[in-house]
């Protein structure tokens, strides 16, 4: 469910917090801090950002014409 430390660690190549935040920031990705300074990253949300899964596709409309203003024009 989220990252370990060593992950983390793999994922920003830093070793401290503050640095893996920047990187983690640079990078787009969404994180948490613990009361205790640790970071809490989801896997899920690394692996849609880096392409791991699909992105759901949102449904798109069409777009129609609004024929009733042409009848005012």
């Amino acid at each position: 469910m989220f990252l370990n430390d060593t992950e983390i660690e793999s994922l920003t190549k830093r070793k401290r917090t503050k640095a893996q935040q920047k990187q983690l920031n640079a990078m787009g990705i969404q994180y948490k801090v613990r009361a205790d300074g640790s970071l809490v990253i989801l896997h899920a949300h690394v692996e849609r950002l880096l392409g791991g899964q699909e992105q759901s596709a949102r449904p798109r409309h069409a777009r129609k014409p609004n024929w009733k203003a042409l009848i005012y024009a």
